[in-house]
């Protein structure tokens, strides 16, 4: 038997009749998938001046590009970091396809193709300029909604084709779309870090019950966004048993507060002390073992290795 091609270890083929050729699909060992860095992708939500911005001083400055969306840097000056202030939606689109890349699904008229990369790659220059940064910190995307949705009101799908006047649905169906994308476009950046920072708001439902939820126009990104990124962290202050209280990251689903909260990794535990770089190496450290698998509340009577009784 021959000695197996390295070239072809690992690739599935096929072919494309429309092409005329034989197309391969390259399979990524467990070995190759463990060895990648991977960025973590996160949100991190908070009320007003619970101090989401100030979490820039636990990041190193030489390796984190501040995106700067809120003008809100009076909380950082002396930050020693790089930053970008985008004030335009179109210009939030523009730095997310460079820092990102091109999509190669995407056609050529459409936003975070390979065109809209050329071009942006044209004006920006070199898009290597941004691999010294490991750590993009977005502040925040509760204003890029509003630029989106700004965006959004003047183009064609905010009006009505039979009366021309403005459509609200047409517009938030467009705002939807929008901001899914671009959030899409950065959080498939697999070798940076991004934060997306939003403003945590209190609401109450038709019951009168009190409720959390990211303050962003337009619920399909508020509903969406915890499938896209990894990490859901909700920044608050939480009451101790000596009746004073102290900041935390809360990172758990189920925690006994209702704040949004979700962690991919399983790494992280419910409260964790508010500091970005040393919750990212908490992130990307070991495994935990895999708990115990439960049926009904209860430990699981047999394991999953243990044969099952027959029924005959």
């Amino acid at each position: 038997m021959p000695a197996p091609n390295p070239e072809t270890v690992g690739t599935v083929a096929s072919f494309d009749p429309e092409r005329g050729f034989t197309t391969g699909f390259r399979i990524i060992t467990a070995d190759e998938r463990l060895r990648e860095r991977r960025g973590v992708k996160a949100v991190l939500l908070g009320i007003s001046g619970i101090g989401k911005t100030t979490l820039l001083w636990t990041l190193p400055s030489g390796e984190t590009l501040f995106l700067d969306l809120e003008a809100g840097d009076l909380a950082v000056e002396g930050w020693s970091g790089d930053t970008i202030r985008p004030r335009t939606w179109q210009e939030c689109r523009d730095f997310a396809v460079f820092i990102g890349g091109p999509n190669p699904a995407l056609r050529d008229d459409q936003p975070y193709s390979r065109a809209h990369y050329d071009t942006v790659c044209e004006r920006f220059g070199d898009p290597a300029v941004l691999d010294r940064y490991e750590t993009i910190f977005v502040d925040s995307i509760t204003v890029a909604g509003r630029l989106c949705f700004q965006w959004c009101k003047g183009q064609p799908e905010a009006f009505s084709e039979k009366t021309g006047k403005a459509d609200i649905r047409g517009t938030y169906g467009l705002h939807g779309r929008e901001m899914i994308g671009w959030l899409t476009q950065l959080q498939h950046t697999r070798n940076k870090n991004v934060w997306f920072v939003g403003i945590l708001d209190e609401k109450l439902d038709d019951f009168n019950r009190r409720y959390y939820a990211p303050q962003i126009d337009g619920a399909k990104t508020s509903s969406e966004l915890p499938g896209i990124v990894d990490e859901v962290i909700t920044m608050a202050e939480i009451p101790a048993d000596d009746g004073k209280s102290y900041r935390a990251f809360v990172c758990h689903t189920l925690n006994p507060w209702q704040y949004p909260a979700k962690d991919r990794s399983g790494r992280l535990e419910m409260i964790e002390e508010p500091h970005l770089g040393r919750l990212m190496e908490k992130i990307r450290g070991p495994v935990k073992p895999a708990p115990e698998r439960m049926e009904f509340g209860r430990p699981a009577s047999r394991s999953a290795d243990t044969p099952q009784p027959s029924t005959v």
